[in-house]
């Protein structure tokens, strides 16, 4: 004989509620990464982008050495080591120096 019964018994009203947000919630969550997951592979730049070329006349002075390099719209500056800013043209000409002071 078997003593589990075949039907199982109805819940009751507050857990049914609970079950109810519960299942909402849940679909709420899949929809929203799904969602986000969508926004970072449409939105984000394309990785494979090749990244900004500097001229290849662009040399800088004898003896010293670059630490960084910025680019901007119209110039592009590079940090050295002795502490100076170099604002070079597009073409990789030389047009302004800027000595870094430190207080």
């Amino acid at each position: 004989m078997q003593d589990t019964p075949n039907a199982l018994p109805d819940l009751p009203p507050s857990l049914r509620l609970l079950k109810g947000l519960v299942i909402v919630l849940m679909i709420t969550m899949i929809v929203g990464v799904i969602t986000v997951v969508g926004l970072l592979v449409t939105r984000m730049p394309d990785a494979r982008a090749t990244a900004p070329s500097l001229p290849a006349n662009l040399a800088l002075p004898k003896g010293l050495k670059a630490e960084a390099v910025t680019l901007g719209n119209h110039w592009i500056a590079v940090v050295t080591t002795d502490q100076q800013i170099l604002i070079f043209t597009p073409e990789g000409v030389l047009q302004q120096t800027v000595k870094i002071v430190a207080d």
